[in-house]
């Protein structure tokens, strides 16, 4: 007898067997547990005598069982328990009623007999019978000329859970008196007062006698005699269950390709996943990545016997706060060999679970929290649902029903496997962004200055920002460079095209500045010649490295802004290819966009580039950007810049607090491009710190160089450099006297290291070589080399400029300064804002 299959009756519940008896008290506790309720149910009687029956329910008593109950009636119904294993198993019951000696109401409940609806008795109502399909295997019920209950067949009788009998002579209303059985009952009076048929499809919802939801289609048809009067009316109902479930599958998997892989964001997307199937079909649902999707980088194989580790990386609930969870959002979640999950994330394939089986028994009771929630919270059915895309397994889907009684099922499963791969693709993608945008950021961030230098006449500050999220990295780069004199080079620009190609074009670019930089050109030539290198750049790579790179068929391209500020005469020279205008805020406060010849931007070749000169004063501001700090979607570029204008009028002293001003005013929300902010403000060698001297073109005015020289060093304090400096002044005023050409200008500055120039009328460049050993020159300028830290030659409007730079007894060796260096590294935000 213990392996005696089951049965199951037409509604799909499951027989009991015939020697089923359980006999509960009037407290509701089980007095006695016959051998076919263990067979059933899989309890022994030890398990459950003199514990509350209720324990054995499964789901929710029907609505009309509970009024028999409190009638202290016999009843006969569908009931849905839970067995030992956690399975829900349902079976027709019927339970009588024992009364003893005290007048409490014990029941005994034992298989309910299959019976078969007979035909009416009276005469009224076997007429109206007669119209009827007595023995049609679907709900029927015959109403009169008042929408009143006349009779109904065995199968309807068993969906309402109530006799005939108990019916008779009421309305649906009066029968059932919840929702949505209110607006049959109208639709129902509707027909008879018009005589016409009505077709209506119900959502799902539970009948009086019903142990589950079911979704129906209701037929009302008028009963009319052969004069056309309308008797009553008859209601057919047929069970559209599954393909109600089927369209709403196909309403899942649409909502799923609507919203899910709307954004770049790994764990954006498998929140929309989660969102999705908590939506559709599922109570709690558990998205978990490898770490190393999260990250942006490719998933490795998980080897069988090796513990996997995943992220929670989202979460659902149909309760507020997922209090189902066990481990939150975030957090890491290691799953042994051999488990649920793992298994899913080895083989690639989905599986469902019941809570009674022993895979998942295992799995959750390994873990108390997780057998705590399951126990709690009701849970039943498991599925396990593996992310793959491309041939690679990111994570795996967990998806948990306790509201929804019935467990999943293969249609769910199939469901969920579409869901998940269309999902995974989107998390790929993301995955795939994510792991591009990072390289491309640490190219840039690598490619950018990590602190600016430490220049005498300048205080400097800045911002860079890459593009916000979901956005691909730009081009953008600034850059401050050391000149000679003192003189210091501003430099912003912007590559045109995002992505780890536009990162190292700005790389290459920004070599190329720094190189034509140390050449000392003129911002114009400067921009020309770098013009001429973008150019050839775009011929190098080719039409079909361009397209792979940027995605389009457009050329290299950039803008540039360069400019050179000189303290010593308090003169800025300024030149821009494309680029927008810098912002100048003078030493009274007035701001100005300057009106800069706009110039075309780099790659195209051919068109001049104009430079600009404007006078700074001590004290004055310069701001440097790129276009997207003051372009965006909505936002005019006239407006950006008076935005820029009105808070750089707000100006304080501290440049870092101008910053934030700046992004405060002008950009409050992250940026979909990158973002370049650097602002100068300026100072000035005065006389005291600047001594200039004409010299003859005469050999002897040599020992007065030298003689002026070294007072001048007297005067400074730099004693101790007077060797050095006789050597080079005597050296550099020889050559200009020898080769060049008048007037011959000595100049000695006292800036971040002492500054030795000699400039003359000739444009002829010198250049170091080494002398033979019976030459009687070529000695100089390799002397000069040798005792100096660094020294050039420049071109002039009136010739040329040869200069020799020494450090400053009291400080290392170009050093950056320690101020700036910690503005620098405190100017550095992380990525994004």
């Amino acid at each position: 007898m213990d392996n005696e299959p089951d049965t199951t009756t037409e509604a799909g519940s499951t027989a009991a067997p015939v020697d089923f008896a359980v006999v509960i008290d009037a407290r509701g506790a089980v007095m006695v547990w016959s051998a076919g309720a263990r067979r059933l149910l899989g309890y022994e009687p030890e398990d459950v005598v003199g514990r509350p029956a209720v324990g054995l329910l499964a789901a929710k008593v029907p609505y009309a069982l509970r009024r028999h109950l409190a009638a202290r009636e016999q009843w006969t119904s569908d009931l849905t328990l839970r067995n030992r294993h956690g399975d829900h198993v349902t079976v027709q019951l019927r339970g009588t009623p024992l009364t003893d000696v005290d007048g409490r109401t014990h029941w005994v409940v034992t298989p309910a007999e299959v019976t078969y609806a007979a035909g009416p008795a009276d005469a009224e109502a076997g007429e109206l019978w007669d119209l009827t399909l007595a023995q049609l295997p679907l709900p029927v019920a015959v109403y009169d000329s008042e929408a009143r209950f006349v009779t109904c067949n065995q199968v309807m009788n068993r969906a309402m859970g109530l006799t005939p009998e108990e019916m008779k002579g009421r309305t649906l209303w009066e029968i059932y008196p919840l929702p949505p059985l209110d607006e049959i009952d109208r639709l129902q009076h509707q027909v008879v007062r018009t005589g016409e048929m009505i077709f209506r499809e119900e959502q799902p919802f539970r009948a009086s006698g019903e142990v589950r939801d079911h979704a129906w289609s209701l037929f009302l048809s008028p009963l009319k005699d052969p004069a056309g009067a309308v008797l009553g009316l008859s209601a057919l109902v047929i069970d559209i269950t599954e393909q109600y479930w089927a369209r709403r599958r196909l309403v899942v998997l649409n909502d799923a390709s609507v919203r899910i892989g709307k954004s770049l964001d790994v764990t954006r997307t498998a929140e929309e996943l989660a969102e999705v199937a908590v939506a559709g079909f599922a109570d709690f649902v558990t998205v978990d990545l490898l770490e190393s999707v999260v990250q942006g980088h490719e998933p490795q194989p998980v080897p069988p016997a090796t513990p996997v580790v995943f992220r929670r990386t989202a979460q659902r609930s149909v309760l507020p706060g997922c209090p189902e969870s066990v481990v939150p959002a975030g957090d890491t979640d290691v799953c042994p060999p051999g488990s649920p999950p793992a298994q899913a994330l080895i083989t690639g394939r989905g599986a469902s679970y019941r809570v009674g089986d022993p895979l998942l028994r295992e799995w959750s009771t390994a873990i108390p929290a997780r057998a705590e929630s399951i126990r709690r919270f009701k849970i039943h059915s498991v599925m396990m649902v593996p992310l793959r895309a491309r041939g690679v397994t990111l994570g795996v889907m967990h998806l948990l029903r306790h509201r929804t009684a019935d467990p999943f099922v293969e249609d769910d499963l199939v469901l969920a496997e579409e869901i998940a791969a269309r999902a995974a693709v989107s998390i790929d993608n993301a995955r795939r962004y994510t792991r591009e945008r990072r390289t491309a950021l640490t190219l840039q961030r690598s490619l950018l200055p990590e602190r600016l230098p430490g220049v005498e006449a300048v205080d400097l500050a800045y911002r860079y920002f890459p593009a916000g999220p979901g956005d691909e990295i730009g081009g953008d780069w600034f850059d401050v460079i050391a000149l000679s004199g003192g003189r210091v080079a501003l430099v912003v620009g912007d590559v045109v095209g995002h992505g780890v190609h536009a990162s190292a074009t700005m790389g290459r670019l920004r070599t190329a500045v720094r190189t034509l930089a140390d050449a000392d050109f003129a911002p114009d030539e400067l921009l020309t010649r770098l013009d001429d290198l973008v150019i050839r750049l775009d011929r190098e790579e080719g039409p079909d490295a361009r397209r792979e790179a940027e995605g389009a068929s457009g050329e290299i391209g950039a803008t540039c802004l360069y400019a050179v500020y000189d303290p010593v005469d308090g003169r800025c020279d300024l030149a821009r290819a494309g680029h927008p205008p810098p912002v100048l805020v003078s030493s009274d406060g007035t701001v100005q966009v300057l009106d800069l010849p706009a110039g075309p931007p780099l790659g195209l070749g051919g068109l001049p580039f104009e430079s600009a000169r404007i006078d700074m004063d001590a004290g004055s501001l310069l701001a440097l950007y790129t276009d997207g700090l003051i372009e965006a979607p909505g936002l005019d570029v006239d407006v950006g810049l008076d935005l820029l204008s009105v808070a750089l009028r707000r100006s304080t002293a501290d440049l870092e607090d101008t910053c934030e001003e700046v992004l405060r005013t002008v950009r409050p929300d992250p940026s979909a491009d990158d973002i370049v902010l650097l602002l100068a403000r300026t100072s000035m060698l005065g006389a005291d710190r600047v001594r200039t001297w004409e010299l003859p073109m005469d050999p002897a005015a040599v020992a007065g160089a030298r003689k002026v020289a070294a007072e001048q060093l007297e005067t400074w304090g730099l004693a101790e450099l007077e060797f050095a400096t006789e050597l080079i002044v005597s050296e550099l005023v020889t050559n200009a006297i020898r080769y060049g050409q008048d007037p011959i200008l000595l100049r000695l500055i006292r800036a971040d290291a002492l500054i030795c120039e000699v400039s003359d009328g000739s444009s002829t460049s010198p250049h170091l070589r080494r002398a033979r050993v019976f030459d009687e020159g070529g000695r100089g300028l390799l002397l000069v080399a040798q005792v100096a830290e660094r020294w050039g030659s420049r071109q002039t409007s009136a010739g040329k400029t040869i200069w020799a730079e020494q450090p400053l007894p009291d400080e290392r060796p170009r050093e950056p300064d320690s101020r700036h260096s910690a503005r620098s590294r405190a100017s550095r935000p992380p990525e994004g804002r």
